[in-house]
């Protein structure tokens, strides 16, 4: 903890801005309108203005850049932003540790459907019969999460890799093989090793979210005279496992996600090349500062080791 010599402590309580002030900052630095930020504080756009200039003649520093219909925040005032954000949210995890109420906390949790549905869901039974005064709420998106506007604790998001600003953790390998039905490749035998072309030949199934994994499939194969946009195209990639083991053509999957039907040979791999994404992959993001709560630290440790 960090301590205030005594006599230090009246010049600091003199540089130190209102509370009001900085969380009107935060919202307009956030949302870069005043009236957004009204409407979000309950307060009128004069209040936020007068709070955003004062704050302003307090430091010395111009926070904001102030165009015809459009504000910007200064690099300093980005920096700034920055700062009091992780404050306001240490203050928010406080709190919640302080409160003595012992009413059960749900964790908003989001991830991709086919994730959610192959790898999450399985699993949260589990996770509820350890930990039954943790609730998660589970919703699925193919959007980015904005963890400063959305109620939103942790999310599975595919990446390269996160920002070092948010706290991440590696969750899967993301190898991707074609697989098909055991039935679909009886009645095409030429589906193998020494003939990948053949793929020319039978329809591609494809996730409109993940369009481009048949061509990344193919360059890394060395397998040229394939259309890697041919075929049919599904609104999921769970969709397009169930169409490939209905007999429909062959799917281009995650091997992480489709593990339980290679395992039960509802799908097979025709071919024995895996293109491993390296750290394109799978991981849990979060602010760093549910790190202190402990119902996010059970779940994570939960998930961790549920996945390793």
């Amino acid at each position: 903890m960090v301590r205030i010599p005594d006599d230090v402590l009246p010049f600091f309580m003199r540089i130190l801005p209102s509370l009001n002030a900085l969380r009107a900052f935060e919202v307009v630095g956030r949302l870069l309108s005043v009236q957004l930020a009204a409407d979000e504080l309950h307060v009128t756009p004069a209040a936020v203005t007068r709070h955003i200039k004062l704050l302003e003649d307090q430091l010395g520093i111009v926070l904001f850049e102030r165009g015809h219909r459009s504000m910007t925040l200064t690099p300093r005032g980005q920096q700034y932003l920055r700062d009091i954000s992780r404050a306001f949210d240490a203050m928010k995890v406080a709190t919640i540790n302080l409160s003595e109420t012992k009413r059960r906390r749900a964790l908003n949790i989001r991830a991709y459907t086919t994730f959610s549905m192959k790898l999450l869901l399985p699993r949260l039974t589990t996770f509820h019969q350890q930990n039954p005064d943790i609730e998660v709420s589970l919703t699925t998106s193919l959007q980015p999460v904005d963890f400063n506007v959305e109620n939103v604790d942790a999310a599975v998001r595919l990446s390269p890799l996160p920002s070092s600003e948010l706290g991440f953790d590696r969750l899967v390998p993301n190898q991707l093989l074609p697989v098909c039905s055991p039935q679909f490749l009886e009645a095409h035998p030429g589906l193998n090793d020494a003939s990948p072309q053949a793929l020319a030949q039978v329809p591609l199934l494809h996730s409109l979210a993940r369009r481009e994994d048949w061509g990344k499939w193919l360059d890394a194969a060395g397998v040229r005279g394939v259309n890697p946009m041919s075929g049919l195209s599904y609104e999921s990639s769970i969709l397009a496992y169930d169409a490939a083991a209905r007999g429909h053509g062959v799917a281009m999957a995650q091997k992480v996600l489709v593990a339980e039907e290679l395992e039960s040979g509802r799908l097979i791999a025709p071919f024995s090349f895996v293109l491993d994404e390296g750290d394109f992959t799978y991981y849990l993001i979060y602010p760093k500062a549910h790190l202190d709560m402990p119902e996010f630290q059970v779940f994570r440790d939960w998930l961790l080791s549920s996945l390793a």
